[in-house]
């Protein structure tokens, strides 16, 4: 009996057509940051022009296509394919915003509010003690901390750096001198109760941060305070569509790197996100 180790699918591997739930706006955007970061280091070749590098890379990002895949499909190597998109995810994440411009920003038209939220994105699971700091005892998983503001529409503002999961949402604001910031712009920040305790200033002075009220088991919550919280609920509710386009993109399913290129990678997804939405 003669032995075949050819590969079953064939020499030639299938390529499939899948359609892309984004803009050409988008995709002509990258090209165009590509285009021009190719011109300013000098790069005289690519394996792929940068409109077709540009597809590559959102559909990475967007529908979590696994670079072996699109490599094969665009005949490159893989490591090309993740080249490609740590490039890409750097020069859209040096465009995101400060947050000191994003307040001003926010400021010169007319708001008064932002709204401030914290939601955790899961990471595949190491072996090791250095994975035990993105274990969360809130949700129960593994993750990675992500507080993000935006303005009283819900649209992306700023996205502070990515943290382990146990890291606690106040902690992280505190660090990154949020309510400071706050002030000087003259806004103040709308939460829910996560955030509780973050305002630290004179209790005689307007709040840098409103949440709502914590019930105890000898202290219920009177008829205003559940009103009030009502409120608060119905003015907090475009902060989580913000949070719900950013979430959009599927790579953010199961994060497997590191919360440094976490951080990039997130803002990256922010400033595409605004382009999505505001087109």
């Amino acid at each position: 009996m003669k032995r075949d180790n050819s590969l079953a699918e064939g020499p030639d591997g299938l390529v499939y057509t899948a359609r892309l739930p984004l803009s050409s706006a988008t995709l002509n955007y990258l090209a165009d940051l590509i285009r021009g970061h190719l011109k300013k280091i000098g790069s005289r070749w690519r394996a792929l022009p940068a409109g077709k590098i540009a597809g590559i890379v959102l559909a990475v990002l967007r529908c979590d296509q696994r670079s072996s895949d699109l490599a094969g499909g665009n005949g490159v190597h893989r490591t090309t394919v993740t080249r490609w998109v740590r490039e890409a995810v750097g020069l859209l994440a040096a465009r995101a915003p400060r947050l000191d411009r994003a307040l001003r920003k926010i400021a010169r038209k007319g708001g008064g509010v932002v709204l401030l939220d914290g939601s955790l994105i899961r990471t595949r699971r190491r072996t090791g003690t250095e994975n035990g700091k993105n274990y969360s005892g809130k949700h129960k998983c593994h993750g990675l901390l992500v507080i993000a503001l935006t303005d009283d529409r819900g649209r992306l503002e700023w996205v502070f750096a990515v943290r382990p999961g146990r890291s606690s949402e106040i902690t992280a604001c505190r660090h990154d001198k949020l309510t400071a910031h706050l002030r000087a712009a003259g806004l103040g920040a709308i939460a829910d109760l996560g955030f509780a305790g973050l305002h630290d200033a004179d209790p005689d002075a307007d709040p840098a941060v409103i949440t709502g009220y914590k019930a105890a088991r000898n202290r219920p919550l009177t008829r205003g305070q559940k009103l009030s919280i009502k409120a608060l609920a119905a003015v907090r509710a475009p902060v989580e569509h913000g949070f719900a386009h950013l979430k959009n993109w599927r790579v953010l399913g199961k994060v497997r790197t590191d919360p440094r290129w976490a951080t990039a990678l997130v803002r990256a997804l922010l400033v595409l996100t605004n382009r999505e939405v505001t087109r």
